[in-house]
């Protein structure tokens, strides 16, 4: 179906100033046109930006819309803003990559998979807006939960959580293990928490081992 390039126009306006991604439905509602006419004017829309002389693209994020600049954008921009992006550092990478797995989890579960405390890394990822707080557990001191955010998925182009690549832990045991990486009172803690969190965990996980209670 053909659109009249007002309708198209319309939902590119709409994309461009909202502050979230919008889905169909609301598109819909906004413009008062069917659903499948806003998927045929997304479909469009996405046609067009893929030409290399537009340098935006439409995103899809959770089931919502927004526009989004190329990747090969990125040093325009940051030279626009006069200094380049602030990339994460390995310890807040990391603490995002066990909240985004293993959600929603506590920060006491983060440090000890990881081995250290990791406040400093977490609230560098709450300041960025990658997670936030999603709730209370259950149990002593009703800890916080976190979660990862929709500008989480923004940022590293996914459309749902689902997304994430799969990890095989038991893999990534057995190397470990080979490579005398973890000894076998760290690696059966790694093999009880690589399913599910039981409770908060204490401090020292492993009397024989004194693991440095500093951020990486």
């Amino acid at each position: 179906m053909l659109f009249r390039e007002r309708e198209i126009a319309g939902v590119e306006a709409l994309l461009f100033v909202a502050d979230h991604p919008l889905t169909k439905e609301r598109l819909a509602e906004i413009l008062q046109l069917s659903i499948k006419e806003i998927a045929e004017i997304l479909y469009e829309l996405k046609q067009r930006y893929a030409s290399p002389s537009n340098g935006v693209n439409l995103v899809e994020v959770n089931g919502g819309y927004k526009l989004g600049t190329k990747p090969e954008m990125s040093a325009f921009i940051e030279s626009l803003y006069h200094q380049p992006a602030q990339g994460l550092s390995g310890a807040a990478l990391e603490v995002l990559a066990i909240i985004a797995y293993k959600q929603p989890v506590t920060k006491g579960e983060v440090d000890f998979i990881r081995g250290v405390q990791s406040d400093r890394a977490l609230a560098t990822l709450v300041e960025k807006g990658l997670v936030k707080d999603v709730g209370r557990k259950e149990g002593p001191g009703r800890p916080i939960l976190y979660g990862s955010t929709e500008q989480f998925l923004i940022h590293f182009g996914l459309k749902s959580i689902e997304e994430l690549p799969q990890l095989n832990f038991e893999s990534m045991r057995e190397v470990a293990l080979a490579e005398g990486l973890v000894d076998d009172c760290i690696e059966d803690s790694i093999e009880e928490t690589s399913e599910d969190f039981i409770e908060e965990p204490t401090e020292g996980f492993c009397e024989e081992k004194t693991l440095e209670q500093t951020e990486d």
